[in-house]
């Protein structure tokens, strides 16, 4: 099965060396599960010419915020549109969560709480969800066709699923350990309170259910479902 990955952003500098783009740390996330893979960096204008390019698509977070003036964002948005018109699968990491609200009606905006960073606890269904998330926008109010499957306090519409078409996380699975040590080091200082940052940092050792949602993920492409 073909994934198309969407980048609407790439990762710092500082971490391309180890951990590559951020469609190298999908490919990792979702190795051994049947799929290819191929890139279109949407970010630099570079769009696939027809939906049915990919048998699924995934969107791919970003620096960017999904309400600001980019030229990328319009014809991105109209791309999810005609995917999700399509019935073409598809999924959204962080940025990816927020710009397919934002195309099929929800809100999204700058958390007005600020940052959420390193290890997060989210509630699915009464069972508990570990995942590294690294954001400030957030998902404040979405659209009439996703369903909220999880969330927590500082983030209400964590999870979003759109019937058998779409299924979108805030948090990132494909961050590790690693890639939240670096955006710590190279991203948060003078950003992010310090406190904020010796309590992510704390908890990267614990332990996390990347895997779990990178079975889900797959799940999610190869049958339309998620549990």
């Amino acid at each position: 099965m073909k994934i198309g990955i969407l980048h609407t952003g790439h990762a710092p500098d500082e971490v391309l060396g180890d951990l590559g783009d951020y469609d190298a740390m999908f490919a990792r996330l979702l190795d051994g599960k049947g799929f290819t893979f191929q890139t279109w960096n949407v970010v630099d204008m570079e769009f696939p010419s027809d939906v049915h390019q990919a048998d699924g698509w995934l969107i791919s977070g970003s620096k960017h915020g999904a309400y600001e003036d980019h030229p990328f964002i319009p014809p991105l948005e109209d791309f999810i549109r005609a995917a999700y018109d399509a019935e073409v699968p598809t999924v959204g990491v962080c940025f990816g969560h927020q710009i397919m609200a934002q195309a099929l009606g929800g809100k999204v905006e700058k958390f007005k709480g600020g940052w959420t960073i390193g290890p997060q606890t989210y509630d699915w269904g009464g069972t508990p969800w570990a995942l590294n998330a690294w954001h400030q926008d957030q998902v404040i109010e979405r659209p009439s066709s996703a369903t909220d499957h999880a969330g927590n306090q500082f983030c209400e519409n964590a999870i979003l699923v759109y019937g058998d078409r779409a299924f979108t996380m805030q948090p990132h699975p494909e961050f590790g350990k690693t890639m939240i040590d670096a955006l710590i080091q190279y991203r948060a200082q003078g950003v992010i309170p310090n406190q904020q940052i010796a309590l992510a940092t704390q908890g990267l050792d614990a332990a996390n259910d990347e895997m779990k949602m990178a079975d889900m993920i797959a799940s999610f492409f190869k049958t339309r479902e998620v549990a």
